[in-house]
This record gives structure tokens, sequence and C-alpha cells, in this order.
């Protein structure tokens, strides 16, 4: 259970401290702009923590520097000759205006196909292809849940997909229910199925402490791979981790 946070600065950089009651200090850096956070056992003070992480002052700043080079969309103004992912591929936009129904296509393998009635603006337009991302995120979905349920051993009363700024995936443990992320849409497959996985887990240990680690380690051995490649470029101009 977190007690306290705050933030104390290193060197230059500054640190969000957040004190749980776990073993041992967990140091995280994240994009898109490398913010360090670290988990700290609820015996360790501000100096012993200070000292701690400038033994991992290397490996912090290797990390910021990823994300700094890493190449980054800026928020899409939809239209044609834009670049959009659909399950970790990436298509050039073309943006056709005609008369009749709205739709999303893929003609090819290189090209998102955006066919609007004349006039529709970016908010519309950016709302079709919305919907579309959660049409066939509901159809991905199920066969996932079915997949891992009997392996991990939980049942998912509910599921849901909603937009959300700082998390690929929630879990509400007492409903038994989760939520993905709507930019899951633009991942590879195997980032997709590893944010479900993660979230069942939670069912059987709620924190992200050493027994959920074995947890994924036993039903997703490679889940630090998946984790990672979620994590990676090319990052929106909005961002996510886990």
């Amino acid at each position: 259970m977190t007690t306290k946070s705050h933030h104390i600065d290193v060197r230059g950089i500054p640190v969000e401290i957040v004190r749980k009651d776990i073993k041992n200090l967990h140091l995280g850096v994240y994009p898109p702009n490398g913010r360090v956070r670290a988990a700290v056992p609820l015996r360790l003070d501000d100096d012993a923590v200070r000292l701690a992480i400038i033994s991992r002052l290397g490996w912090i700043r290797r990390q910021q520097q990823r994300f700094e080079q890493q190449e980054r969309q800026s928020q899409r103004e939809m239209i044609t000759g834009e670049s959009h992912y659909f399950q970790g591929r990436r298509y050039r936009l073309n943006v056709i205006e005609q008369p009749g129904p709205a739709a999303v296509n893929l003609p090819n393998n290189t090209t998102l196909e955006l066919r609007i009635p004349p006039g529709a603006d970016r908010d519309k337009r950016e709302a079709l292809l919305h919907r579309w991302y959660r049409h066939h995120l509901r159809q991905q979905i199920p066969p996932l849940l079915a997949k891992w349920e009997p392996k991990i051993g939980v049942q998912v009363a509910e599921w849901g997909i909603k937009k959300m700024k700082t998390r690929w995936g929630a879990c509400n443990i007492t409903a038994r229910r989760i939520w993905l992320n709507l930019e899951l849409a633009k991942k590879p497959p195997a980032c997709l199925e590893y944010i479900p996985v993660h979230e069942m887990v939670h069912l059987l240990e709620r924190r992200h402490n050493e027994r959920f680690r074995e947890l994924m380690d036993k039903f997703m051995p490679q889940w630090r791979l998946h984790r990672e490649e979620l994590n990676r470029a090319p990052l929106g101009h909005e961002e996510w981790s886990y």
C-alpha cells in the first residue's frame, strides 16, 4: 500500500519517490520524456534512496537518451500523406471525399483509406478511424480471453475499451473487470496479447511485486520483450507506459 509520494533531486534528475510495503527498491524510466520513478520500501529514508539511485545514474541516462532519440509522431491532422499505424504496421493515409457512407479500408499493405463525406472536419475523420480501431479490437479480445483464462486460472467478468492517457490497461480486481487502451489497435498482436495477460495476472496478485513477476514469467516467459516493444518508437504525441 502506498503511504506517500514526493520528489527528490539526484544530480539534476528529478525522481518521484513512492513508498510502499515492499522488500526491494524498484527503479523505472518512462516515456516519452524519461521521467524517473522509484518504488521504495518503507524502511529506506531519502538519503539511502539517493545513494541507490546514484549507483544507477548511468543506466538512467542511457534510458533517457534512448527516449530522446526515438521517432515521435505529432498530433495527427487526418490528411492524405500522414503515417498511421494498425497492428504494428505503418500505413500512408489516403483521404477520399465522396458522397455516401463513411468507411475505412486497407486496399493494400501500405495504404489506409479513409472515405468520408465532403466537408468532414478533422475530428469527424479521427472519430471514424477510432471507431474502426475499436471494431477490430473488439474482434481480437474475446479469443485472447478464451485462450488465457484457463491457462491463468481466472475468469474476467467484464472487459471494455477506452482511451487512456497514461496506461495501456487497467484492472478492477473486485469486479474482475479489465480495460484496454484503444491505442493498442496500433500495436503488434503480441503487444496486444501481453496487456490482457498482464491484467488477468493482477487477479492473482494485485501489486507489481516479485510474485507478480514470477507469475508473468510462468505464463508468458517473453513478456518483458513484449513490454519493451510496446513502449518503443514510434511514439505518439501522448504516450503510455507499462
